[in-house]
């Protein structure tokens, strides 16, 4: 069938197995042939989803002390919440811009295999966390969530650089700035298993923020566009809010992310 309608069945997924299997298959079919397939439509704005958690505004989501096993369930539950949705945020990267017209013919395979990986490691980064909330008697979808990632799919799915900017080196960066201190608070409360899981998903989050800006700076040059102040403008554009700092320079300075991209955004 193709990478394009196998990404398609892990976005139309409904339950959380079933759409960790499909971006498991994804990737072990792309391994085995690497056969693109052909463009798929309808793409669904919203992706499959589980009947929960419930999604509320951000003001509503449970608080995360992390003194007490609820305040670290209730923060492992929003990682595995993020991990979800970028499970499909991946896959609708491959089949709505797959085949877009900034990917051209010769690198369309490598893009497409980039963003695989990617789905892969989230649906791994998913399994990690959901493992340790039932270790700790609870599991995903016992707390509410938000729905703010992927109410930024949808404003920047008519457009493949602002999708670029926004989720890969907006929202997932933010992540290299507040995951070492999340892991430090964890290892302080001797919560040394759920710190070891979030190294693992610091480590390859540095990995999928390098894959978004490598693609963006390659679509800026296809338009000619500087890569710096593209970044900006789509982002004053598509993002609601500024970017908060502290940042995590170092972590994103390895991903390619130079400070000359954000901190005119603060």
């Amino acid at each position: 069938m193709g990478a394009l309608y196998n990404a398609l069945a892990v976005v139309q997924a409904q339950t959380v197995l079933t759409k960790v299997e499909a971006a498991n298959f994804l990737a072990y079919q792309w391994h085995l042939n690497q056969d693109i397939g052909e463009p798929v439509t309808p793409l669904p704005d919203v992706p499959g989803r589980p009947s929960y958690p419930t999604l509320v505004p951000p003001s509503e989501t449970p608080r995360r002390r992390l003194g007490s096993v609820t305040g670290r369930t209730a923060l492992l539950h929003a990682v595995a919440h993020i991990e979800f949705n970028a499970i499909d945020l991946a896959a609708d990267m491959i089949v709505r811009f797959g085949y877009h017209a900034d990917v051209v013919d010769s690198s369309r395979h490598a893009f497409i295999g980039d963003w695989i990986s990617v789905c892969h490691d989230e649906a791994r980064h998913f399994m990690l966390i959901e493992t340790r909330l039932k270790e700790l008697g609870t599991y995903y979808g016992s707390y509410t969530a938000h729905n703010g990632l992927w109410e930024a799919a949808l404003k920047t799915k008519d457009n493949f650089a602002a999708r670029l900017a926004i989720a890969p080196m907006v929202l997932e960066a933010r992540g290299l700035d507040v995951t070492p201190g999340m892991i430090e608070k964890l290892n302080k409360v001797g919560d040394l298993e759920s710190a070891d899981i979030l190294k693992v998903i610091y480590n390859d989050e540095i990995n999928h923020v390098a894959i978004g800006a490598k693609w963006f700076q390659k679509v800026a040059e296809s338009k000619s566009e500087k890569p710096e102040s593209y970044f900006q403008y789509l982002v004053r554009e598509y993002y609601k809010g500024q970017l908060k700092p502290p940042f995590n320079v170092q972590a994103r300075t390895l991903a390619g992310l130079k400070q000359g991209f954000y901190m005119p955004l603060t």
